[in-house]
């Protein structure tokens, strides 16, 4: 088994002929078929076997209809398939692989604890909020002055927005300055008389201050010593109110009748640079200062909303007080025909008579009106309410 293919294929030649030969006498004499050897009569069938199939590859063209899987299998440019390393690479050459015990932050836990403890004041602040409002009772004295006081529905939501932010809490930066305006006769009095009586009822005699300046400040009596003596009630007032942990109240009637000492005096005392006792304090000032701008611009655009500029602008030129920011200005509304017909009943009421309808319309017709934009505005409001019942 050694020798060449030239060699095996001369010598299968050889074989071939020498069959081809004495083919006839070995068929005839039946025993030919053993004449050749075993081996090579295999070797001849693995050549012939051989020589077929590599001359049909060579006749046949390929054929173009094949999948195109089939084709790029084909190939001889098909890229050899790339074992994948198991370990990842970086730019730079080094294996970077995560610690397997990774150390926590030490600022996490800290972090964890701050915003608990900032959730938790946050939620102290809000309850302390509820507890400062029930404190003063709020939403009973909204009740009252709604129930009592007639046509000044703007006015009052405004004055209760004031007293619902500042008595939230207890620190202030400045005092509550609180200046109500308006024409006689809509009710400037008699809201001072239910704000001083409700924060009486809940913060007590000693921290309420209800001056009028005609009586506590007669025209006998020095300006000078009648600062003195204000500026010397707040102070008692706000110590003690201090002591207590509450707000205290002042309210001044009547402010259009003070001399410029007491508006000087006033005026200090709402300065923000002052002890903390001085600025936790709410002030409501009541006059008829700038009546004239609150009229026309009632009569002018139907109700008050807006005229808190021109107000103050006129203000300012009276005395520098009310040109300071801490001061709100609140103005009140003129009181149509239909407030003046409520103000009759609820009098007559409290006196005693049989409220009337046709008699209560007489009365409400005695009196002067502004008419503008189809309404009837009373010029004294309801000042003379009391007299006319008090004739019947």
């Amino acid at each position: 088994m050694d020798r060449t293919e030239d060699e095996m294929d001369g010598g299968v030649k050889q074989v071939l002929v020498g069959q081809e030969r004495g083919g006839g006498a070995k068929s005839s004499g039946g025993g030919g078929s053993s004449s050749l050897p075993l081996q090579l009569r295999a070797m001849v069938r693995i050549r012939s076997k051989y020589l077929r199939r590599s001359s049909s590859s060579h006749s046949v063209p390929p054929d173009n209809s094949a999948p195109p899987r089939q084709q790029r299998t084909a190939s001889p440019h098909r890229r050899k398939s790339r074992r994948r390393n198991p370990k990842v690479m970086f730019p730079n050459g080094k294996k970077i692989y995560l610690p397997k015990n990774k150390e926590q932050s030490r600022a996490k836990p800290f972090l964890i604890l701050f915003t608990i403890v900032v959730f938790l004041q946050v939620y102290n602040a809000i309850e302390n909020l509820d507890d400062h409002l029930e404190k003063y009772d709020l939403d009973g004295l909204e009740r009252a002055l709604h129930r009592e006081v007639f046509g000044q529905q703007e006015a009052l939501e405004l004055l209760m927005y004031h007293l619902s932010d500042y008595l939230s809490t207890y620190a202030h930066q400045r005092p509550l300055a609180l200046s109500v305006h308006g024409t006689p006769g809509v009710g400037k009095s008699h809201l001072g008389r239910l704000l001083a009586r409700h924060f009486r009822s809940v913060v007590g005699d000693s921290l309420v201050v209800q001056y009028f300046s005609l009586h506590h400040c007669p025209l006998q009596e020095s300006p000078e010593n009648c600062a003195k003596d204000l500026i010397r009630r707040v102070t008692e007032m706000v110590i003690r109110a201090e002591e207590e942990e509450r707000i205290p109240f002042i309210v001044l009637d009547e402010v259009e009748l003070m001399h410029p000492p007491l508006l000087d005096a006033l005026r200090t005392l709402l300065q923000p640079q002052q002890n903390n006792e001085f600025l936790n304090i709410v002030y409501v000032f009541l006059s008829t200062l700038g009546e004239a701008e609150i009229t026309e611009c009632a009569l002018k655009n139907g109700t008050v909303s807006g005229a808190e500029r021109l107000l103050r602008q006129t203000l300012a030129k009276a005395h520098p007080l009310w040109a300071e920011p801490e001061v709100e200005l609140i103005p009140l509304a003129l009181l149509e025909r239909s407030h003046v017909v409520q103000c009759f009943l609820e009098e007559m009421t409290d006196e005693g008579f049989y409220p009337d309808s046709a008699h209560v319309e007489r009365l409400a017709g005695e009196l002067a009106y502004h008419r503008a934009g189809g309404k009837e505005y009373a010029k004294t409001g309801c000042k003379q309410v009391v007299a006319k019942v008090n004739l019947l």
